[in-house]
């Protein structure tokens, strides 16, 4: 709601995005990485937290009756209660009069025996002989007629008017301590422990069945053990009718009290005159049928909410943890501020049992699933700790704008609301508070675990395979698409104020609940505002004079527990659920030679409180450090693979982000071919004639052999080679043959004629058709034919594709229609010289060109293809412009403009949201023509949780029109970016000489000759003196890590000449440019180096034999199964293993 009325000043009500840079969000991600590094240490103390609190709630609540009044505090119940003043003008007219006195001794000594007897007479001389009181009469009892009542009152007739023989208008009853003793003098002087007398009567009733509660026959009560141990004040209470005789008799008795025992008691007032009353409303009104049916419903789609949004996590596994967690963060919230609650003595009890969770829920869902949803939106290329501090940091400032409006709204209504919703506006204040503090620490720790798991990668494989299987299922009628966008979160339905209107409107219901029956200006007593007090005002001030009583009469009547109301409602009123009473002033009498000066401070907290200090901390540390213990156990299995490892999860905060692998002792001379495939394979062809076959996860290195005499074993030169996807076929390709090599087998396979017509193939790569079958190899000629050969028999065949040469060729899984297969059909965009696109497909085992048509749309520039399988589109590079265009319709969906670009320097990083075919951001990079700057260029959606562009093959088939959605750019340039790769996991990863500084030349006799290269060693002069050579060229990693969002850049030098021992930094020549540079995998780059191959990654590598492939656009990023700061060791078992040095 903030936003939205920030709306005038901002202009907008989307939530605010700190910069990368601003101090709160470097505040809060550095406070998140901490944590996720800390999981281990965060997440048993954020435990220890939630157990204190949970095992203090039970000694401190109760829900017996008989305990209410033992030194702990009411739990709610299933009814509204309360105890209200009535203004002045009010036309109520009382149910009941109420009158009383309290009786003091010395302060906080109303229970040692004199005053105890001294009371008795008092109440004797008020109501009559009260000893072994029974006023209940015989049914056919002749009636008192009025003349009979003359004077004073005898028991026969005072006992006739008892509300228990009929209630009339002269009814009454009393209760009062006395009782517990049946009102006899002699049974209080021979009671040998009168505290023990009061503990085990507590429970007893009066003739009409109300209980001698604590809380209704003394004031100010101190309690230890949840017994009774000192009283301030006795008090008799006389509940009577309008026309009672009994209350003429106390009054009058009360007067003559004043006049006669003033030499043994002081008492206020002087005259025994009670003439202050104040009109209370009493309230016991059980939840109606339909408060049951709005809050169930309340509940009901609170808890359908949270199931739709977790159905979209990735983390499948995890759903039920995750749920799980979030409710237990609101059940921890709700119990810890109940038990704070109850410490400061905050009474809780008048509003509802029911509704106290409602509220807190609404308000804790929308933050807990913004943060599960930031963590999930984040690379996976990057560290655990890293995901979970720029989820936090882009969300922690919004979760404290809401709670901190949250407060501020709900302080407000507490000071315009009776004192039973003010109490419920306070417990929610607090748990609102401790619901960020467990957000930020108990759920901040899940999440760390969470995305630890390594399983992630396989239960999304499983996700998407239903997915997709389910797409082909799917109904076509429009409202069953709403459906479904809403359950995977495609809808913007916007819970921003969901929380706060939940609160407004309970509080305004809870409020509704005290308004006066019957009333016709219902809407003005909602509130207690100024100018409405007319009908609801405050109690007036008491004439009583100050003797330091323990608790004044109002906030005694305040402390009447629900069950007392209730059974006043059954004996007075009972088809109602409330009543209203005239309260008389006490009358207090204090026993002359009393010392009413407090000689101890009353307790701050709750007595409950102290006595679970006294006796209960030994076993509360026993069971405290049993369950911490269970929870790092719990913790340290869930990150056993880490542990095991040598790891663990704190590191050190300065890590470098990126990490350098070396690939050393392979080639003799420069590297100058590379191919990669998913399973983490690659091959390097040297200038040395060598090709080596380099299994990166097991840390493995096997030489293909050539043999120069025999023409069918020399694949040399090698103008292309390809792997297919199941690392098993490697494909090189010469000018004359084409050479297969199993990897598996590690030998040769056979030969294949072909005829290139001089020119070096544009594509070469492997088709599977149908699963557990042999691929062909598929070679894309520059004259614009294809050639299909089969593996299995000697067979090809030729396709044509287009009549003029081609300039570009790149392959891409089709994913615009449905599959059976584990993988989609390969399918071909190609580019002539003449700026002419086809696209080349698979039917029937044939390949089908067609050319593409963009209507009015020119086609010249035309220099590279980008597809977007995920989003069944593609890209069109130009020199000045890139074109977005829908691959079944040839529709130009967008055009960007762009600096003059150098020609096939595009590379594109579209952002899926995650299972899910939507555009969440779209990064195009390429090389200036200009400056010779890397320039990038993010497209992101206007709306902060919005999407680009959606797609789904159904809607494709219909013939359903896609355009792009309204967009931001962000623009970043790189100078000297050097040879780089954009990946699919959405980093930008980059090799480049490092510059040097300034250095003044030096003049030398002899010059080395132009062109050549110093490799290894440099000479000497003729002279026999080493001149001061220019220092060696320095080559750097760059990243530029999420382009879409905080673009951080960082780098690291290839060779570090402070660690000389690393292997990495020894056997390879001096170069001065950098190799050919592969994608490898989703976050790493082979780069050659001379005669070294250096594996760069953003993070730890972890390769998937079932990848989409790599480099392909619109591929979904894998998770980052560890941290890039873990220590890895040899797992030649798996196919998922991070990077080692090989040599």
């Amino acid at each position: 709601m903030l936003w939205y009325l920030l709306y005038p000043f901002r202009g907008t009500t989307e939530l605010p995005k700190l910069a990368p840079t601003h101090p709160l969000q470097t505040a809060f991600s550095r406070y998140a990485k901490w944590a996720a590094r800390h999981v281990q240490t965060v997440l048993p103390l954020s435990t220890a937290v939630i157990f204190m609190f949970l095992y203090l709630f039970p000694f401190l609540y109760t829900t017996d009756a008989t305990n209410i009044t033992s030194g702990v505090s009411n739990l709610p119940h299933h009814v509204w209660t309360d105890a209200q003043p009535l203004g002045d003008g009010s036309a109520v007219e009382p149910d009941v009069i109420m009158r009383s006195i309290w009786v003091h001794g010395s302060y906080m000594k109303a229970l040692e025996r004199d005053v105890l007897l001294g009371a008795l007479e008092l109440q004797d001389e008020l109501l009559g002989p009260t000893t072994n009181f029974n006023p209940r009469q015989p049914a056919n009892r002749p009636e008192i007629a009025e003349t009979e009542v003359v004077g004073d009152l005898s028991p026969r007739q005072r006992d006739a008017y008892h509300i228990i023989n009929g209630l009339t208008n002269q009814s009454w009853f009393f209760h009062s301590p006395l009782q517990y003793w049946s009102g006899s003098a002699e049974n209080i002087r021979n009671d040998q422990d009168i505290l023990e007398t009061v503990n085990a009567r507590k429970t007893q009733s009066t003739s009409v069945n109300v209980t001698l509660r604590h809380s209704i026959v003394f004031s100010g009560k101190r309690f230890e053990e949840r017994r009774l141990v000192a009283a301030d004040a006795l008090v008799i209470t006389l509940i009577h009718l309008r026309d009672s005789p009994v209350a003429r008799r106390w009054v009058e008795r009360a007067e003559k009290l004043a006049r006669e025992r003033s030499d043994t008691w002081k008492i206020i007032p002087e005259d025994g005159k009670s003439t202050t009353d104040q009109l209370y409303e009493f309230q016991f009104r059980p939840l109606s049928w339909s408060d049951m049916a709005l809050l169930t419903l309340a509940y009901s789609i609170s808890f359908l909410y949270l199931l739709l949004h977790l159905t979209k996590l990735r983390a499948l596994k995890s759903r039920l943890g995750l749920m799980v967690s979030i409710v237990v963060q609101i059940t921890a919230s709700i119990v810890s501020s109940f038990t704070v609650c109850a410490i400061f003595k905050i009474d809780l009890s008048r509003v509802p049992s029911y509704a106290y969770p409602l509220v807190v829920l609404a308000i804790s869902l929308e933050n807990s699933l913004r943060l599960i949803n930031a963590v999930i939106m984040t690379s996976s290329t990057i560290s655990n700790s890293d995901r979970i501090g720029e989820a936090f940091g882009s969300t922690a400032h919004i979760a404290i704008a809401n709670r901190a409006q949250n407060l501020l709204i709900l302080w407000g209504l507490s000071q315009i609301t009776f004192p039973g919703v003010a109490a419920f506006c306070t417990f929610v204040a607090i748990a609102t508070v401790f619901d960020f503090i467990y957000l930020s620490t108990f759920i901040l720790s899940v999440l760390s675990v969470d995305v630890r798991q390594k399983e992630l990668v396989e239960l999304e494989k499983a996700f998407l395979s239903r997915t997709k299987s389910s797409e082909k299922d799917k109904l076509k009628s429009p409202w069953m698409e709403i459906v479904s966008q809403l359950r995977v979160g495609e809808t913007a339905v916007s819970t921003r104020i969901a929380g706060t209107i939940v609160v407004i409107c309970f509080v305004l219901t809870a409020q509704s609940h005290y308004a006066t029956e019957g009333s016709r200006q219902w809407a003005n007593q909602i509130f207690s505002l100024p100018w409405n007090r007319t009908v609801r005002s405050a109690p007036k001030p008491s004439l009583l004079i100050d003797i330091h009583q323990a608790r004044s009469p109002t906030s005694w009547l305040r402390l009447q527990d629900h069950e007392t109301a209730r059974e006043v409602i059954n004996v007075v009123k009972p088809w109602a659920h409330s009543y209203v009473a005239r309260v008389y002033d006490p009358i207090v009498f204090v026993l002359k030679g009393s010392d009413r000066v407090p000689r101890t401070r009353e307790p701050m907290f709750l007595p409950a409180m102290y006595d679970f200090i006294h006796h209960e901390i030994p076993q509360f540390i026993v069971l405290l450090m049993m369950v911490v213990a269970a929870i790092l156990l719990g913790t340290k299995y869930l990150l056993r693979d880490e542990y095991e490892d040598g790891g663990g999860s704190e590191h050190p905060d300065d890590e470098p982000l990126l990490s350098v692998k070396s690939l050393s002792k392979g080639h003799k001379l420069d590297v100058v071919m590379m191919a990669a495939s998913p399973g983490g394979q690659l091959v390097s062809v040297g200038l040395d004639r060598a090709i080596q076959v380099w299994d990166v996860p097991i840390g493995s290195r096997k030489r293909v052999p050539s043999d120069p005499e025999c023409p069918l074993e020399n694949p040399f030169p090698v103008l292309s080679m390809a792997i297919d996807h199941g690392s098993k076929w490697l494909a090189l390709v010469s000018w004359q043959r084409v050479f297969l090599w199993n990897l598996e087998e590690q030998q040769w396979a056979g030969t294949r004629d072909i005829d290139l017509g001089g020119h070096k193939p544009e594509a070469v790569f492997f088709c599977h058709k149908a699963a557990d079958t042999t691929p062909t190899l598929v070679l894309v000629k520059r004259n614009g034919m294809g050639l299909e050969m089969e593996l299995e028999v000697d067979e090809s065949r030729d396709f044509s594709i287009c009549k003029t040469p081609l300039v570009w060729a790149v392959t891409f899984p089709d994913k615009s229609h449905a599959y059976n297969n584990h993988q989609p059909p390969i399918a071909i965009l190609t580019a002539s010289r003449k700026s002419c696109v086809h696209l080349v497909r698979q039917q029937d085992n044939e390949w089908l060109s067609t050319e593409l048509n963009f209507g009015e749309r020119e086609a010249k520039d035309v220099h590279c293809l980008l597809p977007i399988p995920a989003l069944s589109a593609y890209l069109i590079g130009r020199s000045r412009s890139v074109d977005l265009v829908d691959l079944e319709s040839s529709t130009i969906l967008h055009t960007f403009p762009t600096e003059v670009m150098q020609p096939r320097t595009l590379k594109h990083i579209p952002l899926m949201r995650a299972h899910q075919s939507n555009l969440t951001s779209l990064t195009l990079s390429y090389v200036s023509s200009e400056t010779g700057d890397l320039v990038i260029q993010t497209y992101l959606p206007e709306k902060e949780d919005g999407i680009l562009m959606s797609y789904s093959p159904v809607e494709s088939r219909r013939g359903g029109h896609r355009r792009l959605g309204e967009l931001t750019e962000r623009k970043r340039r790189i100078a000297n970016p050097g040879v780089w790769e954009a990946l699919p996991s959405g980093n930008i990863l980059g090799v480049r000489r490092k510059r040097a500084p300034a250095r003044p030349r030096s003049i030398s006799n002899t010059s080395l000759g132009n062109g050549l290269r110093r490799r290894g060693a440099g000479s000497q002069q003729a002279n026999g003196h080493t001149p001061d050579p220019a220092p060696p060229p320095r080559w750097e990693s760059w990243v530029m890590n999420h382009p879409e969002s905080s673009g951080e850049f960082e780098t690291r030098l290839l060779d570090d000449p402070d660690r000389p021992d690393e292997p990495h930094n020894r056997n390879h020549l001096m170069i001065s440019e950098v190799g050919p540079m592969v994608k490898f995998g989703t976050m790493s780059v082979a780069v050659a180096l001379g005669n070294v191959v250096k594996v760069v990654s953003v993070g730890h590598e972890h390769f998937d034999l079932f990848s989409d492939g790599f480099g392909l656009g619109g591929a979904e990023p894998k998770p980052n199964l560890a941290s890039r700061r873990k220590k890895v060791g040899l797992r030649a078992s798996t196919a998922n293993a991070a990077l080692r040095p090989i040599t």
